[in-house]
């Protein structure tokens, strides 16, 4: 591993751990993610909490484990996943299956890398994302319950979680397959953000790509099949050209939106260390997912701001970031998702991003060019 982004990824580590978390509720033994910085009291008492961006900094930590593996991370973790569930209303569930997805893939990792284990609560996740499955109605799963809309952020996480836990390829594949089949541009062969009563809902979002690459790339890895890894060159090359046409991942603001490239550059990480073959595209898909986490990272490290010695990342990783304030306009959560702040950079989406691509760099640094599986 390159000592220079491990060092990157360990300041971003400390300043998300000096700025956002927090008991929950003064309650010992917990810990949660406050979602801004500077807070308001409604933030600091988790009035506001965002059940996805919870999981981000979920699996953020697990990243961390890796790199650095501390006991004192270890109990961090642990106290995480206790708080999610206890906020969550003692449950794992709820209505979103985006949601759902997104806290099953940092709850695998969390048992498997750093040896914290909810023994109920990944078949509970499995079971909801089997049992969502509906291609009578034109899916697979839909974005929440009680919903028509069938998009890749809820298919691509929940693929590659059944795809990791308990084996379930089949299932998995005929995710990844109605992706490939529904949501592809023919033009751009970019990933369409998803279906709603049968006609396209057309914007393109850079997180799509992400999890679109790390579901194709775990089935190539895991089965063999040969119709995975095309799709994972085609997709790279893709980004390339319209996400990251200057060499950087673009920016979706805050909010939500705070957390789109973070995404994309883990599983580019995951393309750049785990997708197999020797042919001249497996290596020049590896080769240009790597090129585009590296180009990032250096970008968004060389655009931040410093608060006590530590960074500050911006919601684009290609400008200046800004310094938030107390007063500036507060993330509002609207029709399912969470708008920006009037200055992104306050959201704790912004900055789990930022530090989601420096343990994004110092993976595909290591020196082994394929790692173990058990990075990711």
């Amino acid at each position: 591993m390159d000592q220079l982004w491990a060092n990157r990824a360990a300041s971003s580590e400390a300043a998300v751990a000096q700025r956002h978390l927090k008991r929950l509720w003064g309650l010992p033994g917990t810990q949660l993610g406050v979602v801004a910085w500077p807070p308001t009291r409604r933030d600091s008492s988790f009035g506001t909490w965002h059940y996805w961006w919870q999981a981000h900094l979920l699996d953020c930590l697990v990243d961390a484990q890796l790199r650095d593996p501390q006991p004192e991370r270890h109990t961090k973790i642990n106290r995480q996943v206790r708080s999610h569930r206890l906020r969550n209303n003692f449950r794992w569930t709820n209505s979103y299956y985006d949601d759902m997805a997104w806290l099953a893939l940092a709850l695998e990792r969390a048992a498997r890398i750093a040896g914290v284990e909810r023994h109920r609560a990944l078949p509970k996740l499995a079971e909801e994302f089997l049992k969502a499955w509906v291609p009578e109605d034109g899916g697979g799963i839909p974005w929440r319950k009680q919903d028509q809309f069938f998009n890749a952020p809820a298919n691509g996480p929940a693929g590659i979680f059944l795809a990791r836990y308990g084996h379930r390829m089949r299932r998995a594949q005929q995710m990844a397959d109605w992706i490939d089949r529904t949501l592809i541009d023919p033009e751009t062969h970019l990933v369409f953000d998803g279906i709603k009563a049968g006609s396209l809902v057309r914007a393109q979002y850079t997180y799509c790509q992400g999890v679109v690459l790390g579901l194709e790339t775990e089935l190539a890895a895991r089965t063999h099949d040969d119709r995975h890894a095309p799709r994972v060159h085609r997709l790279v090359a893709a980004v390339a050209e319209h996400m990251a046409p200057t060499g950087v991942l673009s920016g979706a603001g805050g909010g939500d939106g705070g957390l789109f490239s973070g995404v994309t550059a883990r599983y580019l990480a995951l393309v750049a260390t785990t997708l197999p073959g020797d042919s001249a595209d497996d290596a020049v898909a590896r080769d240009t997912a790597r090129r585009i986490v590296l180009a990032s990272a250096k970008s968004a490290w060389d655009y931040r701001q410093t608060v006590d010695g530590l960074p500050l990342f911006g919601p684009f990783w290609d400008r200046d970031a800004q310094l938030p304030t107390q007063a500036a306009g507060e993330a509002e959560f609207v029709d399912g998702a969470v708008n920006s702040s009037e200055v992104a950079e306050r959201d704790l989406s912004v900055q789990l991003s930022g530090w989601m691509l420096m343990e994004a760099a110092c993976n595909v640094t290591a020196e082994s060019p394929h790692q173990d599986r058990s990075a990711q």
